[in-house]
């Protein structure tokens, strides 16, 4: 019988109890998973996609090897081992049979499924850009313990931050490629909905003091794997298998960098693995966006800090905590959690001068929880030098430079954020400040326009029912402006104009003006 080559659509095969998802690069045996190297991996697909002929040493190592030198042993052990993952040995040879002196050939019954596209070809694709570009989608978590799932996600996100920091090379952001979490993945989908040639997957399995991190390049044009490799060391080693997959990764996108540019790309966030597995811990509960978790958050990066108190990331994000309270109406002693948020957010950019994120986030919460504006432009425009693919540091800076009186310039860094993380879960947050942007500007049409998605969809955020109470009302839609500023005082009783500048920082007394001027109109009490 004969296949043709799969298009991304999600090819499998059965034969017997297994089934093999070309796509998704899964074995399974009834509803078990099969663990399997993604070598012994391409060499059983090869097997099965030719079984109706023998298939020769040398074409199993000009496909699986890419034509490198292999000794005759690393071919038999892995033949052993696709053998061994079907419940075959060298004895019986009931699914793969060894043909003398010409090669091999799989024998067994298969069956091949292919559905139909899940995706909508009539959206139209991202344009690619004019340098390379890579979305990282979450690794499987194999460890078959549900709690280890922040584990395998942190692993993402620090191969994310060490390629973001690749002038080279543009990065989808964690929140879009994050978007793909839990789902059956097309390649090709997901190179036309982020606007990138390479997606990187990868799977992660921690056992005791043991980690094996598994990944695999492809071409999302083609589904064409570029690269595949495995790196398995001790717990102790895990920021140097990040260090070796980033670096693989990198090496086979871009072959011409220097090996200045990989060590950049590298960087460890912290020697202690405890006070790291703490901040990945916070950061899953940060990401859920609600009180409690924001609670539950904050407990763990104060217990990052306290393991290790010169790591300078969880001091921004506590920090964070305290903004995002702030910026929800979440705070119960204003006083207090403003002044702890402030002192994290210093912290922060002193130990994290070179550290994007830490001074991205230390850089927003001095402006938005101190009003320092100054000190918010400086790091977050130290943060865009450093990594200029991180969309965090964009879209923060685009709300710092509109809070600055550079509408303009708030506008343009907010759609590179949206650019950089398409399909970003925090989206409306960028969306938000654009709209912002457009109010100070003058243009209230384009500021409701803005607003409008994610005041619809997120009525209890507090900073999209303002900016859609104000814009409204100075584009002369009152009615729309009231039923916002009643959502606004239902989010925020105590919220006046007289106590309007506490909320968000204003350098120009004319930005302050338009703002309190568009709230007063809808409704807001003096």
């Amino acid at each position: 019988m004969e296949f043709s080559e799969p298009t991304g659509d999600n090819v499998q095969f059965s034969f017997g109890d297994y089934a093999l998802d070309v796509d998704r690069r899964e074995l399974t045996r009834g509803s078990e998973l099969i663990s399997i190297g993604p070598q012994v991996f391409d060499l059983l697909v090869y097997l099965v996609k030719n079984s109706e002929r023998v298939v020769s040493k040398d074409d199993l190592i000009a496909s699986v090897w890419g034509g490198r030198i292999v000794s005759e042993s690393t071919l038999t052990s892995h033949i052993n081992a696709v053998r061994k993952a079907v419940g075959d040995s060298g004895d019986e040879q009931r699914l793969i049979r060894t043909i003398a002196r010409k090669g091999f050939r799989f024998v067994g019954d298969i069956n091949e499924d292919r559905p139909p596209l899940r995706h909508d070809d009539s959206k139209p694709a991202l344009p690619l850009p004019d340098k390379p570009s890579i979305a990282v989608l979450p690794f499987q978590n194999l460890s078959g313990d549900p709690e280890q799932e922040y584990f395998a996600d942190g692993m993402v996100e620090d191969i994310i931050t060490a390629l973001s920091r690749m002038h080279s090379l543009l990065v989808i952001a964690r929140n879009s490629s994050f978007t793909y979490k839990g789902r059956t993945v097309d390649v090709k989908q997901v190179g036309r909905e982020l606007g990138v040639r390479y997606v990187l997957e990868g799977s992660v399995r921690r056992a005791g003091k043991r980690v094996r991190v598994a990944g695999q390049l492809i071409d999302a044009s083609n589904a064409a794997h570029l690269w595949a490799d495995r790196f398995e060391g001790a717990i102790e080693d895990i920021f140097e298998l990040q260090d070796q997959i980033t670096a693989s990764v990198v090496g086979a996108l871009t072959p011409k960098l220097e090996q200045a540019e990989i060590e950049r790309a590298t960087r460890k966030p912290t020697e202690s693995l405890d006070a790291y597995d703490y901040y990945l811990r916070a950061m899953e509960h940060f990401h859920l966006r609600k009180p409690e978790a924001n609670n539950e958050a904050l407990r763990l990066f104060y217990k990052a800090i306290e393991l290790d108190s010169n790591f300078a990331l969880p001091y921004g994000m506590a920090a964070w905590c305290y903004v995002w309270r702030k910026m929800n109406g979440w705070l119960t002693d204003p006083t207090q959690e403003i002044a702890e948020g402030a002192r994290l957010a210093q912290r922060a950019v002193e130990l994290g001068k070179d550290e994007a994120v830490a001074l991205a986030r230390g850089g927003h919460a001095l402006a938005f929880l101190c009003h320092d504006l100054d000190s918010g432009v400086t790091f977050l425009d130290r943060a865009l030098l450093l990594n200029p693919n991180l969309s965090l540091a964009w879209y923060l800076s685009g709300w710092v430079r509109a809070y600055y009186g550079e509408p303009e310039v708030a506008i343009e860094r907010q759609a590179r954020a949206m650019r950089l993380s398409p399909l970003d879960p925090y989206l409306y947050h960028m969306q938000v400040g654009t709209a912002f942007a457009h109010l100070l500007a003058g243009r209230f049409d384009e500021a409701s326009s803005w607003v409008e998605a994610p005041f619809r969809e997120l009525p209890n955020y507090l900073p999209a029912a303002a900016v859609a109470a104000a814009s409204h009302a100075h584009a002369g839609r009152m009615k729309d402006a009231q039923s916002a500023i009643k959502r606004l005082r239902q989010i925020s009783p105590a919220l006046r104009v007289s106590n309007l500048k506490d909320l968000w920082p204003f350098r120009r007394p004319e930005d302050f003006a338009t703002w309190a001027d568009g709230l007063r109109k809808a409704g807001l009490p003096e």
